[in-house]
């Protein structure tokens, strides 16, 4: 998974393609119940590069996206979103992958 590095690079990653950030925190138990199987939901979604946003890093960013809660996931194609699963519940591999399937 990439990292988001810097605010500007926001805007690169949703302009080109298919992309979904998962807004997280490394102090955030839900979030490291997830990351066991996150890599495994990236090699079933290769049409999808996928981007970890810390949220305390880009605290602005989640305000302005409305993304409170986390784990959280925004989905973008060329510039538009195209879905979000975003709340402070904890989320199974299969919700995870139910709303990626949607997204298509």
């Amino acid at each position: 998974m990439k990292k988001l590095e810097h605010t500007d690079q926001y805007q690169e990653i949703i302009q080109n393609g298919k992309n979904i950030l998962m807004f997280s925190a490394d102090w955030c138990p839900d979030c490291r119940f997830i990351d066991p199987f996150l890599p495994e939901i990236e090699r079933s979604f290769p049409d999808y590069t996928f981007y970890y946003v810390d949220r305390d890093e880009f605290i602005d960013l989640c305000a302005t996206l409305n993304v409170f809660g986390i784990p959280s996931f925004v989905a973008y194609e060329n510039g538009k979103e195209t879905g979000r699963f975003v709340s402070k519940d904890r989320k199974t591999k299969e919700e995870i992958e139910q709303f990626i399937n949607e997204l298509s």
